[in-house]
């Protein structure tokens, strides 16, 4: 009886967060994360779009970036027309941009954005040194003081802030947790240096 209830409730939560707990903390974070509403912000790993389009309904006069390798391995239906869509139908088509490129090598410029976010995409790359080549660029086109906010499982999120060696890391508690603490999600903040 006990597995059973442990596996309820374990199902609960996992739902809870993947419908609504992980979108309510990325409005607050983005919230807190005091943007001027001219930004350039690129998001890392978009997907369908969530972040994404949070991010561009905060930027009014900015412009926000989504990339991703469109593979569907990880949701179905994930592909560039369905994030647009997405976009269009939150109204902020007009400041999203999605672009078809891996995260370990950018098509961007050095400096190219104020702001980079990441959700629970980047621990999908599958070796280690990929992920820091992420991590790195990722750091590579923030504009001196700009600001990376990535949300990752708490063992990958701390090893990303070693790699830059800097950032402040805290736990999104139980509204990110995938069916348990044991899958919680940690937010890692950084800025670069000037």
């Amino acid at each position: 009886m006990t597995a059973g209830t442990v596996l309820l409730a374990s199902t609960g939560i996992y739902l809870h967060t993947t419908l609504h707990g992980k979108l309510r903390i990325w409005r607050r974070e983005l919230d807190q994360a005091g943007l001027k509403g001219d930004e350039q912000l690129l998001d890392l790993g978009c997907g369908r779009g969530a972040v994404l389009i949070e991010a561009a309904r905060r930027l009014p006069t900015g412009r926000a970036v989504g990339v991703d390798l469109w593979s569907g391995k990880d949701q179905s239906g994930n592909r560039p027309e369905v994030t647009l869509a997405n976009a269009a139908a939150a109204g902020v088509a007009d400041r999203v941009e999605v672009r078809t490129a891996d995260m370990t090598a950018l098509p961007f410029a050095d400096g190219s954005f104020d702001v980079v976010t990441s959700a629970l995409a980047i621990h999908n790359i599958p070796s280690s040194e990929a992920r820091y080549r992420a991590v790195d660029e990722a750091m590579r086109v923030l504009r001196p003081g700009g600001r990376l906010i990535v949300a990752d499982f708490w063992p990958m999120a701390r090893k990303y802030a070693a790699h830059i060696g800097q950032g402040t890391l805290r736990g999104l508690g139980p509204g990110y947790w995938y069916g348990g603490p044991w899958l919680g999600v940690t937010l890692l903040h950084a800025v670069k240096g000037r």
